[in-house]
């Protein structure tokens, strides 16, 4: 069973230092935090970008999709900062809803990290995620079972469903343009070099 994270499900807060000046308030953001590849920005430059894949219901893609940002693993950090500007994030999405509901099983958002650090959101009951800003294309979803023999970040065939249990994984560029092709973005749109878009809406 492949695992979904939610963008808006309070989960238990985990111990956090006092903040100065008290909680944020509900939907509002926290001053970002230094990125830890701040110092390392010309090495990551030459690295060129990367692609990602997040696995989200689909419910809680098209909320960060019209919200212009990203959420992972349950609000965590690592994940979004792991991510560069420029980078490409595609969604995978189970289900309809987490935890259940329709079955999806489709690739349902692609997107570009936009400049600027992870941040956090108050949402209330002490669930206080973290969010990237992504600027995301029109797209429409795509069905992974017709792309499974195609892509090489699945080599298991027979139990594909293992490596989106992660919650965020790196993929190759080859699989990411075959990706986009299917959700009816032009590969060639998304080539380097090219600047990071602005948020749709």
């Amino acid at each position: 069973m492949t695992m979904q994270t939610s963008l808006f499900t309070p989960r238990p807060a985990e111990p956090r230092a006092p903040r100065a000046g008290g909680e944020l308030p509900e939907g509002s953001r926290s001053a970002p935090k230094p990125s830890s590849e701040g110092k390392h920005g010309e090495a990551a430059a030459e690295q060129g970008t990367r692609y990602w894949v997040g696995v989200v219901s689909a419910e809680h893609v098209r909320r960060g999709v019209g919200g212009g940002f990203a959420q992972l693993c349950h609000g965590k950090a690592a994940p979004l900062r792991r991510m560069r500007e420029g980078d490409w994030l595609i969604y995978y999405s189970p289900a309809e809803k987490m935890g259940g509901g329709e079955p999806v099983q489709s690739f349902t958002a692609i997107g570009r990290v936009r400049p600027g650090a992870a941040y956090e959101v108050e949402m209330g009951g002490g669930f206080v995620p973290f969010r990237r800003d992504v600027a995301y294309r029109p797209c429409n979803a795509a069905p992974i079972r017709p792309l499974l023999p195609d892509l090489a970040f699945l080599p298991d065939k027979s139990h594909w469903g293992y490596a989106f249990r992660r919650g965020h994984l790196q993929i190759g560029r080859d699989d990411f343009l075959r990706i986009a092709a299917a959700m009816g973005v032009d590969p060639a749109s998304v080539e380097e070099p090219t600047s990071t878009e602005p948020a749709d809406g």
